[in-house]
């Protein structure tokens, strides 16, 4: 009979490798450090395929930093969302990434994870750059890796239009690993010499159909320019226009693409369409608040003056509302959003590349949230 090696541990030290990494793994370790973590409410609420429908990974099996897994186990994720699952062990690969998924299904945490897990503290350099096209988006990306990288000794800057210049300088001359930044601000530091790329390796363009829309023309190759050549663009979008195509061909290097978009919607939120004449919208809005029982609304209107004359039709009805476009200063847009989702006020309207990319809300058989859009530049 074969002798069985055994260690102190009392492991079988001629099992297969990776049977016996799972379990020194899970068998000693968990043991100390799972049962430290701070974790967050377990998050009852009911979640649709779009977010279950898995092959059952756990983040563990990602061989992720140790640190790394705490702050995302205390962040409440317990378990990886389809995107992530298909798109962070390609991304830790190295390969470029062109991944198409829905909002709201987990694509921050498909790449902030393996942005972070790549970055090395040791290096006094920025190594990673996420571009996004709204400073709310830039906000919240910013605050996830924060969170998720609060074991870590990894500095993440954000930077975006509208915020004092010098500020920024101040910060960028510390110590920086990640800048999440809205392209204008990001290619100003650029220009002016401050924010040193030649270190950063990992590129992350999120909602890359609006940074790559006239708004942004030319912003994007100005950017890229000035990255090493030898460098990693995880691209990440929920829809893809011509524009993103011809971005791939020029600047991505055989990515690996993800396709998780059967249909635009999120499943659990219901659709309906309303054509009416200008004239009769608002008495359309008047009816859908007294005959639904609404617990939120968003209004997406075309320009800030449209924003701003049909609040205040709105509230002449008799109704809360809140409003927000790009031209009000960045502390008023930010207190709005902080009320607003807090419950302050039942009906926000809005400039739509204001809020689109920038609330998540999450929808139970309990909570319904009805959001009412009305795109007035159609008609």
């Amino acid at each position: 009979m074969l002798a069985t090696n055994h260690n102190n541990s009392g492991i079988n030290l001629n099992m297969p490798s990776k049977q016996l990494n799972r379990i020194s793994f899970e068998g000693i370790d968990d043991a100390g450090w799972k049962a430290k973590l701070k974790l967050p409410p377990q998050d009852h609420r009911i979640k649709t395929s779009d977010v279950t429908s898995t092959k059952g990974n756990d983040f563990e099996e990602f061989c992720l930093k140790r640190e790394l897994l705490m702050g995302i186990f205390e962040k409440g994720w317990e378990k990886p969302s389809p995107i992530q699952e298909a798109s962070i062990p390609i991304a830790l690969s190295g390969k470029d990434i062109l991944a198409r998924a829905k909002n709201g299904t987990g694509k921050t945490g498909a790449y902030s994870i393996p942005v972070l897990e790549q970055v090395d503290p040791k290096l006094d350099v920025i190594q990673a750059l996420v571009i996004v096209p709204t400073r709310e988006l830039a906000l919240q990306t910013s605050q996830i890796c924060i969170e998720l990288a609060k074991h870590l000794d990894i500095r993440v800057m954000v930077t975006t239009g509208g915020t004092n210049l010098k500020d920024d300088i101040l910060r960028i001359y510390q110590r920086v690993h990640v800048i999440i930044a809205t392209p204008g601000r990001i290619l100003d530091l650029l220009d002016k010499s401050i924010a040193k790329v030649d270190h950063c390796r990992i590129l992350v363009l999120d909602e890359a159909d609006k940074l790559l829309s006239q708004d942004f023309k030319g912003m994007l190759d100005h950017i890229i320019s000035r990255l090493p050549s030898e460098r990693q663009i995880l691209l990440y979008s929920a829809t893809f226009p011509l524009t993103v195509k011809q971005f791939m061909d020029k600047h991505l290097r055989s990515p690996y693409e993800i396709n998780l978009m059967e249909e635009l919607t999120l499943k659990g939120v219901t659709q309906y369409y309303a054509f009416v004449q200008e004239k009769q919208k608002v008495h359309c809005l008047n009816t859908l608040f007294s005959k639904l029982q609404i617990n939120q609304s968003i209004i997406f209107c075309n320009s800030t003056q449209r924003v701003e004359l049909l609040a205040k039709k709105i509230t002449d009805l008799g109704y809360c509302c809140y409003y927000i476009h790009a031209k009000m200063a960045q502390a008023h847009r930010n207190r709005v959003f902080h009320d607003f989702r807090k419950g302050s006020c039942r009906n926000l309207v809005c400039s739509g590349n204001i809020v689109t990319s920038s609330f998540y809300f999450h929808l139970d058989s309990l909570n319904i949230f009805f959001s009412c859009r009305f795109i007035y530049e159609r008609y």
